[in-house]
């Protein structure tokens, strides 16, 4: 098993986790594929976590990176950055940019 996570992405977490789903539990080639032609902004963070753990995998060294396959999953809310956008009347509103934290592990077939 193999951890890997990334914190305060700026990506909403509902928004990653619809492209979460694609590939959970998928292998890691078969997900790849996958991410390589999903046109959603997650999928270009999410591929690169995933190439990101096959890299320390292979470092490993015991491991086919073949038999790889996404075991778990995970995107969590992070803290929100919060800014205000002017309004009519001297008011303001809050505008609410949102984070993702992501955990991935692979497990071996």
């Amino acid at each position: 098993m193999f951890c890997v996570s990334e914190k305060n992405i700026r990506i909403g977490a509902q928004k990653a986790r619809l492209v979460a789903d694609l590939i959970r539990g998928k292998s890691v080639n078969e997900a790849l594929r996958i991410l390589n032609f999903c046109p959603q902004k997650g999928a270009s963070i999410l591929k690169r976590l995933v190439l990101n753990g096959v890299a320390n995998a292979n470092d490993v060294g015991s491991v086919d990176v073949d038999n790889l396959y996404i075991a778990e999953l995970c995107v969590d809310m992070g803290s929100s950055l919060v800014r205000f956008r002017p309004r009519a009347q001297g008011r303001a509103t809050p505008v609410r940019k949102k984070t993702s934290h992501i955990n991935l592990i692979l497990g071996e077939r």
